[in-house]
């Protein structure tokens, strides 16, 4: 199943809350991009936010946010080189 446009979205999201502190929620305003009320929405609807305007994640989605973190640093650190 390929990331589709919403998930890459959701993931966005999810890789903007500090793991390193439960306490740091996320507030998304009315005036953000369509896009980002969208996926915050969609993330509170699946469990993973405690509001739909983001606040803080539940246990299910703080292992989605720790897993979204891990792949995005994974990818975004390994060279192109070491595929070859």
């Amino acid at each position: 199943m390929p990331f589709t446009p919403d998930l890459v979205d959701e993931l966005n999201i999810l890789a903007r809350f500090d793991l390193a502190s439960p306490l740091h929620g996320l507030k998304i305003h009315k005036t953000a991009a369509p896009e980002v009320v969208a996926a915050t929405q969609r993330l509170h609807a699946k469990g993973l936010l405690t509001q739909v305007d983001g606040g803080y994640l539940t246990s299910l989605g703080r292992d989605a946010a720790e897993n979204a973190q891990a792949a995005l640093t994974i990818l975004d650190s390994l060279p192109m080189a070491a595929h070859g």
